[in-house]
């Protein structure tokens, strides 16, 4: 019985293996980066006291590969965007002038507006 029960075990573990190899197969593919490769928001972590025995490297399937697009490919595009007009609060015709009705709300015995 014992023997029987270690076979189901062994057998239910490799089945689980198998499944799990399966799904991680499905939704992770091998890269191809070399060293020296540029990647997309690549940086080095320091890390603090409380986490210096952790391994300071990221898996390599959550790098994505940083591709350079040159200025050709998208004449529009805008350089340096404009920075918003300054407008005076006092002087702009949105500004409120008078607060005609207000409400108090209350929450748990005490106002909270």
């Amino acid at each position: 019985m014992w023997k029987r029960a270690c076979d189901k075990a062994a057998t239910c573990m490799a089945e689980a293996k198998e499944y799990n190899k399966q799904r991680w197969d499905k939704s992770n593919m091998e890269t191809d980066f070399k060293e020296r490769d540029n990647v997309e928001n690549s940086m080095e972590v320091k890390l603090t006291e409380e986490f210096s025995r952790k391994h300071p490297l990221f898996p390599v399937s959550l790098v994505k590969p940083y591709f350079q697009t040159g200025e050709d490919k998208f004449p529009s595009r805008k350089k340096n965007p404009t920075p918003p007009e300054i407008v005076d609060v006092e002087e702009s015709p949105g500004s409120v002038k008078k607060i005609i009705n207000s409400r108090k709300i209350r929450l748990n015995g005490k106002d909270q507006r």
